[in-house]
């Protein structure tokens, strides 16, 4: 089932924020998250905010989502008022997006657009699923003003697929890479390692197949099986094993040579482009603390040091929506050292690195160590960035927590 949200203060009724973090609207990138939480099959693996039919029960209408997310949409154009930048990113993810029709995901652009405003360069992503896009879907997606579809591929390999409980035939991924090309469209694949009984070869023939589809960005992700999953019971009752770390970080070296190889370059430690016109804008904006307004039930937003999170399910979400009143569950407004230790945290996973003057002294201290350990690159550092090598990718959260010392 999906994961718990985290505690917080009591968010007003009315959205309203701080006018200190309004007043940083425009310092940095500005997108939207649209969560779509509506999938055919619930994913052994998963622990996503998102349900099937099965499990909605009353009061969350798959077919007035979209009218119910631009009542959201609405809100935040009238929280963030005149000073807020046209999006230059908008991300539709859940669940599976392309469960909606077409014309829901551009109604719900189109809203972006004529309340928020929308950047003429900005990147437009919708994921989906193999088994949930047509030729003509993906065109009629493109036509309604998307740039980018990031198709979750997971594995090329049935028996992993199965154990992923993922529905698709692996044969269907380089067709509809193909037609979302044909439509104009930006392609992104993500992939997961690590499921339990996969091999290194059955990784290495994801891979390979990954490749031979040439998309513009590969997302890999290792798997971690969550609490409350089905996979997480499997697992305790011996019914899947768990690989070990030296099996996950011998698959990391795997997919970053063999994209390496084919001509992605990672810029961000799960992630690979073919240069910087096709990174993945939108997640960039995270990494770099942006701000973001995240629609929909269980979607996480954050405007200027301050964070909050919806609802979780659908059907309360809808009862909010409905009478007017914000969705935001709770929310929490970030001190300057929670702010600086999440500038450290996600900027150190990126291939610009990290500026060393941000961190405190012993973190700044701690850099010749990491330097030395073979952790992060000797020559930026000189130069005052912390770097992180391929040795250092593996051992990201051991970098992380050296730089972040008091």
């Amino acid at each position: 089932m999906p994961s718990a949200l985290p505690d917080g203060d009591p968010a007003p009724t009315d959205g309203s924020l701080p006018e200190a973090a309004l007043a940083h609207l425009g310092h940095g990138p500005f997108g939207v998250y649209l969560h779509v939480p509506f999938c055919a099959v619930r994913c052994g693996y998963c622990d996503y905010n998102t349900y099937t039919a099965t499990e909605l029960g009353g009061g969350a209408d798959q077919a007035a989502y979209a009218g119910t997310a631009a009542a959201e949409l609405r809100l935040a154009a009238a929280v963030l008022g005149p000073g807020v930048p046209a999006a230059r990113t908008v991300f539709v993810g859940g669940g599976t997006p392309t469960l909606l029709p077409v014309d829901d995901l551009g109604r719900l652009l189109d809203t972006v657009r004529t309340e928020l405003g929308l950047a003429a360069d900005a990147e437009v992503t919708t994921e989906a699923n193999p088994d949930s896009v047509t030729a003509e879907s993906l065109q009629a997606l493109r036509n309604n003003g998307f740039t980018r579809v990031s198709f979750g591929m997971q594995s090329a390999v049935p028996h992993v697929l199965r154990t992923l409980d993922r529905t698709h035939d692996p044969d269907r991924v380089p067709l509809v890479v193909g037609w979302a090309r044909d439509a104009g469209l930006d392609v992104s694949l993500d992939l997961i390692y690590g499921t339990p009984g996969e091999s290194l070869q059955d990784w290495a023939i994801s891979l390979a197949a990954a490749v031979a589809c040439a998309p513009d960005h590969v997302s890999a992700y290792a798997l971690v099986v969550e609490e409350g999953t089905r996979m997480a019971g499997q697992v305790r009752r011996g019914e899947l094993p768990l690989p070990d770390d030296d099996d996950l970080a011998d698959k990391y070296e795997l997919a970053d040579q063999s994209l390496t190889a084919a001509g992605l370059q990672w810029y961000e430690v799960s992630s690979w482009s073919t240069g910087a016109a096709t990174r993945c804008r939108h997640n960039v904006g995270y990494w770099d603390d942006g701000d973001w307004w995240g629609v929909g039930p269980g979607a996480h937003s954050h405007v200027g040091g301050v964070r909050w999170w919806n609802v979780k399910h659908p059907s309360a979400y809808a009862q909010r929506m409905a009478a007017g009143l914000s969705p935001a569950q709770a929310r929490e407004v970030l001190d300057p050292d929670q702010r600086n230790a999440e500038r450290v945290l996600l900027g150190v996973r990126l291939r610009e690195g990290l500026a060393t003057d941000v961190l405190a002294a012993p973190g700044r201290r701690a850099v010749a160590g990491l330097v030395a350990d073979g952790l992060l690159d000797g020559r930026t550092a000189i130069g005052g960035r912390a770097v992180l090598t391929s040795r250092g990718r593996l051992l990201a959260d051991t970098v992380v927590r050296a730089l972040l010392a008091t």
